[in-house]
C-alpha cells in the first residue's frame, strides 16, 4: 500500500466493533514501530501502557472520566488502547542508560564515539534544563511516536484514534503513573471501525497545499 494510501485511509475512528481483536502478532509489530520512534539525542522519554483485557479497559474508561463519555465508548469497544506517557524528568541515571544501551547496540565505531555522544546529548538536555521547558520538550517526542503509531496502525489494516479528551490525574492515579516517574500524556484506541461509524463514510478535509505548501 502507498504511503499517500494509508494516509487518506486512516481517520479519526469514532465507533468500534467491540467483537473484533486485534491479532496479538500485528500488536507487537505496532509496539515495535513505537519503540523505534524518533526522538530528540535519542531521548526516548516516553512510556507505553497497553490496556487490553477486560479489568484494565473497566479501570480506563472509569479513569477517563464521565466528563468524556464520549470517548469512553472509544476505550470500552476498541480492542486496545495505548497510553502514551512521557516522563516526569530526565534524570542524568536516564543519560547513562542511554549511552550504555548505545553501547550494547553497537553504535559506537571509534573509542572517542561513546563521550561524543554522551557530551552533545548532554549539551542539549541542559539547553533545555536551562530554559526549563524540558517537559515541554519531551512531551514533543511523545507525539513524534504518536504520529508514527497512527500512521503505522493504518499500514498493518487497523483504526485508531487520538484522544487528548481524559482525565489525565484520574489516569494517572488509577495506574499509579507517578510513582513511577510518569504521567498520562495522550491515548491511542486500535482495533476496527464499526459499520455504525459516520465518520468514515465522510471524506477528508484539509486545507489546500498551495496555502500551506511553499516550494522556493
Amino acid at each position: 500500500m502507498e504511503l499517500t494510501t494509508i494516509s487518506q485511509y486512516r481517520y479519526a475512528t469514532k465507533a468500534y466493533d467491540s467483537n473484533k481483536k486485534v491479532p496479538q502478532s500485528t500488536l507487537d509489530e505496532l509496539l515495535s514501530l513505537l519503540r523505534f520512534s524518533p526522538s530528540s539525542v535519542n531521548s526516548q522519554p516516553w512510556h507505553f501502557l497497553v490496556i487490553g483485557s477486560q479489568e484494565a479497559k473497566s479501570r480506563l474508561v472509569s479513569a477517563v472520566g464521565d466528563a468524556y463519555a464520549f470517548n469512553q465508548s472509544k476505550v470500552r469497544d476498541a480492542s486496545h488502547t495505548l497510553v502514551f506517557c512521557v516522563k516526569n524528568s530526565l534524570t542524568d541515571a536516564d543519560l547513562d542508560t542511554l549511552l550504555e544501551q548505545e553501547d550494547v547496540d553497537g553504535r559506537f565505531l571509534k573509542p572517542d564515539a561513546k563521550a561524543g555522544q554522551a557530551k552533545g546529548r548532554g549539551y542539549y538536555v541542559n539547553l533545555h534544563r536551562e530554559a526549563g521547558d524540558t517537559a515541554q520538550w519531551m512531551e514533543k517526542q511523545v507525539y513524534l511516536a504518536l504520529g508514527q503509531g497512527l500512521l503505522g496502525a493504518s499500514a498493518l489494516g487497523l483504526d485508531a484514534t487520538p484522544i487528548e479528551g481524559f482525565d489525565l490525574q484520574g489516569v494517572d492515579r488509577e495506574f499509579a503513573l507517578q510513582e513511577q516517574g510518569l504521567r498520562s500524556l495522550v491515548l491511542m484506541t486500535i482495533g476496527y471501525r464499526s459499520e455504525t461509524d459516520f465518520n468514515a463514510q465522510l471524506p477528508k478535509s484539509r486545507l489546500p497545499a498551495e496555502s500551506i505548501i511553499t516550494r522556493l
